[in-house]
């Protein structure tokens, strides 16, 4: 997996585009507004799809997009265009000045303020194109899919591999004087099979997403985990309705905090929309968890020196001993709750859960015997009132081992309740978003299953 700088996946330098930036606030300033900003995004990418053997779809991508804001007082417009064309820029601007007159005045609209923008620009190393030519794409998903079909008998059936690259530039300027570009790549891997064995069929899949080519698992060793985990789940019964321990594999771990993450988010706050509405300075999670933001890491897939608003990232806890430091605000919903932008204008950046010092394994024989859940399915969780239930599948676990296969159960729970109960969090961290945390154990929960 070579990262050749020479790819077909590369751009030509940032400054063109920052032009094109700049020149679109100065038309819009010209033309009245108070303040603008603007943002311009460039992306090619190729995508490979097999299936049994066959190549399904090659797919070039090439997109191109400005998008611009215009504040005349507080009255805000937007307008976009995919011509980079100066003829088409100069149209967009002037459709958003025109819309801007007709919207109505709103206090807390407008730039962030000028003294908050990122001025230390880091080296974040997250530009790494991968040099491979379609041709050599194709024989990386073929090996992929191939791997998995071969591992064993039982695999039946396919669902597809594929392999995405993609790179893309993206400039953000605004009238503060702010003009700042980022080339990003993101590459990815995945594959998905079906097993069978007697009357059991099965389905289940594996993916490794990473910036740079050579960080990424091999084709053949996604291939195979994505059999290996399909195989394990042939043969899953249902369980009896109960109370148990639950286990959360890393990936499924991340959405937890994900639910935390937007019950104190700005807007959530401002719309009292959150079981967790004011609730900076309250102990949720016992006092061994603490959440660290880290925006800085290179390569990694959450790393940024500035929001979506041009606001500087910084190193910070996010909870402490179990207690919320702080709301993630864009510089909106901070206006509305009277605080101040915490930088969070596009999410989270590379938030971290420290583990407790034990292996996936160790987590296993610490819940001794319960419920290990690998998937989740359906869209039942209540971010305003907590309530969590999700339909469910995984392995029942005794004496801290793999017992059996599980499908068809529903897990819930509060997730207040969900967070209090964590009592482990595993070594086992999964890298693959800007969540990085291991398995997490919940002391108990409901499992609704069979009478």
């Amino acid at each position: 997996m070579n990262d050749e700088k020479n790819s077909i996946l590369a751009f030509p330098q940032a400054e063109s585009f920052k032009n094109v930036v700049a020149d679109a606030i100065k038309m819009a300033q010209a033309k009245g507004a108070s303040q603008v900003e603007a943002g311009l995004s460039v992306s090619q990418g190729l995508s490979v799809a097999t299936r049994m053997g066959s190549v399904e779809t090659i797919e070039h991508q090439q997109d191109n997009g400005l998008g611009v804001s215009v504040y005349f007082g507080r009255h805000k417009a937007s307008a976009s265009t995919s011509n980079l064309d100066l003829d088409a820029i100069r149209k967009t601007i002037a459709a958003a000045c025109d819309i801007a007159r007709y919207t109505s005045e709103d206090p807390c609209a407008g730039l962030a303020d000028a003294e908050l923008m990122a001025t230390e620009m880091r080296e974040l190393d997250l530009y790494h194109p991968w040099g491979l030519d379609p041709q050599s794409v194709i024989e990386l998903t073929l090996e992929c899919e191939n791997a998995a079909l071969e591992y064993d008998s039982r695999i039946v059936n396919s669902e597809g591999a594929s392999i995405d690259l993609n790179a893309g530039l993206s400039v953000y300027g605004n009238s503060h004087g702010f003009l700042q570009a980022q080339h990003k790549t993101r590459h990815s891997i995945s594959c998905s099979v079906v097993g069978q064995a007697q009357d059991s069929m099965q389905r289940d899949y594996w993916y490794d997403v990473s910036r740079h080519p050579d960080r990424l698992e091999s084709a053949r060793s996604v291939g195979q985990t994505a059999a290996e985990r399909t195989v394990r789940r042939l043969d899953a019964r249902k369980l009896k309705t109960q109370q148990s321990p639950i286990l959360f594999v890393p990936e499924l771990a991340r959405g937890l905090i994900g639910h935390f993450s937007a019950a104190i988010g700005g807007a959530a706050q401002y719309r009292k929309a959150s079981f967790l509405l004011d609730a900076v300075g309250e102990q949720i999670f016992p006092d061994f968890v603490r959440l660290h933001e880290d925006p800085f890491i290179p390569q990694a897939l959450g790393s940024a020196n500035f929001d979506a608003e041009g606001v500087a990232t910084h190193n910070g806890d996010l909870v402490a001993a179990g207690v919320i430091q702080n709301y993630l605000l864009d510089s909106y919903s901070a206006r509305k709750l009277g605080l101040t932008t915490t930088g969070h204008a596009s999410g989270v950046h590379n938030l971290i859960l420290p583990d407790t010092g034990k292996s996936f394994e160790q987590c296993l024989g610490a819940m001794h015997r319960g419920f290990l859940v690998t998937e989740l399915m359906g869209h039942g969780v209540n971010t305003v009132t907590g309530d969590y239930s999700r339909g469910a599948a995984g392995f029942w676990v005794e004496n801290g081992k793999l017992d059996h296969a599980v499908e068809e159960v529903t897990i819930a729970a509060n997730l207040r309740e969900m967070f209090k109960g964590i009592v482990e969090i595993g070594n086992d961290v999964d890298f693959r978003g800007s969540v990085r945390c291991g398995s997490i154990l919940i002391d108990n929960m409901m499992i609704a299953g069979s009478d």
